[in-house]
This record gives structure tokens, C-alpha cells and sequence, in this order.
């Protein structure tokens, strides 16, 4: 997987489709994320959890995001206190202004749709350019 750093994690997140790692350069831990934008309700995320080897879709249900706020899932067949759950309440607690030692990176595809990001500008935001657009990011 070809990442590239992250500088905007909450619109890149929230952007519909995002999938990114967390990596704790102190530690070596890292986690993959896929934030998903629900479909019937306006500002509702689902978060999901690289927990297999197939990138695409082996997810595990992590949690929520709604107006802005993360929840641990009830349904969630990882419990609160797991290592990837701590990470994700933790980066999004900390999401504009994360330490040096953390890094973000997604996956070289566009948050919102999906497509091979090739713009300098828009790998560093991880939104096409447009998306961008139709997002109101600058």
C-alpha cells in the first residue's frame, strides 16, 4: 500500500470513504482505519479496523462518529479496551494536533471517492481536487 502523510485528518476522515494508518513511531504499534460515512444519516460514521490481511475488506466494526464525536459500538465485537479502539479515541482526541512521533498516512486514494490521488496538493490532503470542490475544502 503507497501511503502519504496526512496534514487535515478530520476532513480527510469525515470526507466518506477514508481509509488511513496510525502509526506510533515511539512504539512501532499502527492500526488501519476505514471511516465510512453512513448512507441514510447526515454526519454518522462508522469506523472500522484492519483485522485481517485483506486490505479491502477485512474490517472489523470499531464504532461511530457522529457530529463530530466518536463512540465505541455496543455491537462492536472488539471490546473498549482494545489496543486499536485506545489508538482511534485517542488520534481523534488529538486529531489537530498530534506529536511528531504520530503519524497519519492514507493510502494514495481520494477520501471521498475512492480514485488514485495524483495532485501534489491533493495527495497531501488526501482529496482530489474535485472533491475538494464539492466538499468546500480549500
Amino acid at each position: 500500500m503507497q501511503t502519504a502523510p496526512l496534514t487535515d485528518l478530520k476532513s480527510f476522515a469525515l470526507a466518506g470513504h477514508a481509509i488511513f494508518t496510525v502509526e506510533n513511531m515511539t512504539s512501532g504499534n499502527r492500526f488501519t482505519y476505514k471511516v465510512s460515512a453512513c448512507d441514510s444519516t447526515p454526519a454518522l460514521y462508522f469506523v472500522g479496523v484492519l483485522t485481517g490481511p485483506e486490505n479491502v475488506s477485512d474490517y472489523t466494526y470499531l464504532g461511530t462518529i457522529r457530529d463530530g464525536q466518536y463512540m465505541h459500538g455496543r455491537k462492536s465485537r472488539l471490546h473498549e479496551s482494545a489496543c486499536s479502539n485506545k489508538a482511534f479515541v485517542w488520534v481523534w482526541q488529538h486529531k489537530n494536533r498530534l506529536p511528531s512521533c504520530v503519524r497519519v498516512q492514507h493510502a494514495g486514494r481520494c477520501g471521498r471517492c475512492g480514485r488514485i490521488l495524483t495532485v501534489p496538493e491533493s495527495i497531501e490532503r488526501g482529496i482530489g481536487p474535485e472533491c475538494a470542490t464539492k466538499m468546500g475544502v480549500a
